[in-house]
């Protein structure tokens, strides 16, 4: 027997009693179907008064037994105590994917494709761009996917960002991330030269993939920003800024940075954000991080509520990381290069999916 059935014979033993003094027989009534102006009669005798309003109070409390029911119980274990931890969470509601609800542009949504040798701090420098801290404690990346949305100016933006760490030793792997990719981040370390020979590889590599779906009448310039990190060891240091131009020629702009420190990586993301046609305020410094509901809810609001939010203001700039984000399958990239190289229609829909 389970607590509502357990409830329900008390109440129903009142309704018995109900039935006694008024003279109406009424079947006993099935969960969940119980309907106040069926337990409750319409009584005035004195003798029960008090019966009532005891029915009542059970009543309720069956109710709201039943009403929990639409909630659901999440255990968790606690990082501090280790205790499992009961609490009682509303089911959530459907993902909303923001950009099939037409939340997001087509053109304004990018990415960002970060490349480089192992142990530069290339991982560092995305966690910096997604507005965490820096980590201490090095685990090699295999790969890693993120998306970051951005509020800005009543427009929407979408920045995904892969740290394709592993596909240095996979060349088709790699070359699709890089036909696939609008913005390249080539990241090597000032205390280590064969980084920077690698980025070299890496820049020749992107520019000649990217050559071969431009049109020959209108070369862009190379979509890349070349990040010398780890400045905060200057002593370890053996690259030059000189080597650096006379390796890399001056087709991408060059900084130094510490993903430690955060030096140089403000310069870094606006320099993204001008390759991409993005505000300045997509760098983690000129904007808010809020929880992903809340982006949800200024993005997909009824018309009527945009319309007043305009009318108010726009807002300051905001932003919040996707948690359920996962890299697209090799299956629609591929299908996105082929598309990309056969036709030059302006896409419908946001070709980062």
């Amino acid at each position: 027997m389970n607590t509502t059935e357990k409830f329900c014979l008390p109440v129903d033993g009142i309704l018995e009693v109900f039935n006694s003094f008024t003279g109406h027989h009424q079947s006993r009534f099935a969960h969940p179907a119980l309907h106040r102006t069926a337990l409750i009669p319409r009584l005035q005798h004195p003798k029960i008064s008090n019966i009532t309003k005891t029915g009542m109070g059970i009543i309720k409390t069956v109710q709201g037994c039943w009403r929990r029911q639409d909630k659901r119980v999440v255990t968790r274990r606690s990082s501090s105590s280790g205790h499992r931890q009961v609490s009682t969470d509303r089911l959530p509601k459907k993902p909303v994917d923001l950009t099939e609800l037409g939340a997001t542009k087509p053109k304004n949504c990018h990415r960002v494709v970060v490349l480089g040798a192992t142990r530069v701090g290339k991982t560092n420098i995305v966690r910096r761009f997604l507005g965490e801290e820096y980590e201490e404690h090095y685990e090699p990346t295999i790969e890693d996917f993120y998306r970051k949305m951005f509020h800005i100016g009543g427009e929407t933006y979408q920045v995904d960002l892969l740290d394709a760490a592993s596909e240095r030793d996979f060349p088709a792997k790699r070359r699709l991330s890089i036909l696939t990719g609008d913005i390249f981040l080539l990241v090597f370390s000032l205390d280590d030269r064969d980084s920077l020979n690698e980025v070299r590889d890496l820049f020749n590599e992107i520019k000649a993939a990217k050559a071969k779906l431009q049109k020959p009448n209108h070369p862009a310039r190379m979509p890349a920003v070349v990040c010398a990190n780890k400045a905060d060891l200057d002593a370890q240091r053996v690259v030059s800024n000189s080597e650096v131009v006379d390796i890399l020629g001056r087709d991408a702009p060059f900084f130094e940075t510490s993903a430690k420190t955060g030096a140089g990586l403000e310069a870094v993301f606006m320099a993204l954000a001008a390759l991409g046609g993005l505000p300045d305020e997509t760098s983690p410094s000129q904007h808010q991080i809020i929880p992903i509901s809340t982006y949800q809810s200024l993005c997909i609001g009824k018309r009527g509520l945009r319309r007043r939010r305009r009318s108010r203001g726009l807002g300051a700039p905001c932003a919040a990381v996707d948690p359920l984000a996962r890299r697209p399958s090799f299956t629609s990239d591929l299908r996105l290069v082929l598309g990309s190289s056969t036709t030059n229609k302006k896409p419908e829909k946001c070709q980062i999916q």
